[in-house]
């Protein structure tokens, strides 16, 4: 009876461990006779563990959905993934700037910190390959979220680790708290870094992407690459009509009919006269159907259009349209600013302590602006004591010179109570003297 009860023990701890590790609830009373014979034995240590066989049972309509024969995901349409590698590659484009809130404004610090996060968040990526990660996996593989474990050596930033989508999962305490598990090991909020793109209606804390949404556009877009494939490459669509007696003998088999084709019709020259006889049959041309008739490049593009409007993206990003410059800087405010400004506030909320420092991207090179209209900008903050003209030369990518550190303005732009103090009204009135 010892031993029976030991094995039932047994049993029950190894049955509810398995249990908790796939977040089933353990099934109780499964212990049958024959397994209280049972004797514990030991096992070799290079002996395979016999696992326990799982089965997942889920609707016909999600089973069509995660099994359906032909499925491409959302990253690899090449309308959507066009559509955020330009996202992306724009945000990872830019610098990062360590700032600090000053009460002369706000100034740019430089030092380990923010060479790090601007150079080397970690030691196998860059801040271009990073940023552009993060991106790319808020809208899509992450569905509106991005996670991010920074490591640390003695207190300091000593890398921020990506972590992969599909490694990730969710665990809501209640509406406003939450926590995370990464490969099975739990982490409050305060561990790790959470970008959100899409906040949910719900769980606030939680991002929702567009992959809904998109899919059933880039089901169109699949569907529509593959009709034109197929009707570029069928075989049915002949110029001509050869009309024929199927009655007769000659013609009623299909090896006639192929006897007339390479008797009278094949032939190796272009242009070459056919020889035919007037009563065996009688050739009809018709006009082949084309794309055109099938409309199919009118709803090609209105489903880029679908889709550059759900990402924020001006159509002209995936071949609709011209370029204009107004919808470009106009795409830069309203899609690009607004992620790399939720960016900014999680990097600065999560990895600053002082209160006046913070992080900033620097969008000035995405802007299209013509040379003139910087030059004419520049031009105007030099002669009004703005800008030095080293500033003046960096702000056109130019490298600087000596002796322009300096800040100079025009002698009429002084403060109204120095108007009697100008150098030209002083010597005009000595020499009235």
């Amino acid at each position: 009876m010892k031993c029976v009860s030991r094995n039932v023990s047994f049993i029950l701890r190894k049955s509810t461990h398995a249990c908790v590790g796939a977040f089933f609830m353990p099934k109780k009373g499964r212990i049958s006779m024959s397994n209280k014979k049972k004797r514990i034995r030991s096992k070799a240590r290079a002996e395979p563990v016999k696992k326990r066989t799982q089965a997942w049972f889920c609707s016909q309509d999600a089973f069509d959905v995660l099994t359906c024969h032909g499925y491409t995901s959302l990253a690899h349409n090449p309308e959507i993934i066009t559509a955020v590698n330009t996202i992306a590659k724009l945000i990872g484009s830019m610098t990062i700037h360590l700032m600090e809130n000053t009460a002369d404004g706000d100034i740019r610090i430089k030092n380990e910190l923010s060479r790090k996060l601007d150079i080397y968040p970690n030691e196998n990526m860059t801040r271009s390959s990073f940023i552009q990660w993060l991106v790319r996996t808020m809208l899509l593989e992450g569905n509106g979220n991005a996670i991010i474990l920074p490591k640390l050596h003695k207190g300091l930033l000593e890398d921020l680790h990506p972590v992969p989508a599909s490694m990730v999962a969710f665990i809501p305490v209640n509406t406003w708290k939450y926590k995370v598990s990464i490969n099975g090991t739990v982490y409050d909020p305060d561990e790790f870094l959470h970008f959100v793109l899409n906040p949910n209606t719900y769980y606030p804390w939680k991002g929702e992407g567009v992959s809904v949404v998109l899919r059933d556009v880039a089901n169109n877009l699949k569907q529509a690459a593959a009709t034109e494939k197929g009707f570029m490459q069928s075989k049915w669509k002949p110029s001509i009509i050869v009309k024929v007696d199927a009655l007769t003998e000659e013609f009623s088999s299909p090896e006639g009919r192929q006897e007339l084709l390479n008797s009278y019709i094949d032939t190796t020259q272009a242009g070459e006269p056919w020889m035919i006889p007037a009563e065996q049959f009688e050739i009809e041309q018709v006009k082949p159907l084309s794309l055109a008739d099938l409309a199919l490049a009118d709803m090609v593009q209105l489903d880029k259009k679908t889709v550059a409007s759900i990402l924020g993206v001006p159509s002209f990003v995936l071949g609709v349209g011209e370029f204009h410059r107004d919808a470009w800087n106009n795409f830069i405010n309203a899609t690009i600013m607004p992620i790399a400004q939720m960016i900014e506030q999680e990097l600065s909320r999560k990895l600053l302590i002082k209160p006046e420092w913070y992080f900033r991207f620097n969008p000035r090179s995405l802007y299209n602006y013509e040379l003139r209209d910087m030059a004419a900008i520049a031009d105007d903050q030099f002669v009004r004591g703005i800008m030095s003209g080293n500033e003046v030369r960096d702000w056109l990518g130019l490298s600087p010179r000596e002796g322009l550190n300096e800040l100079v303005i025009l002698e009429n732009y002084i403060p109204r109570g120095m108007i009697g103090e100008q150098s030209k009204l002083i010597q005009s009135n000595a020499g009235g003297d």
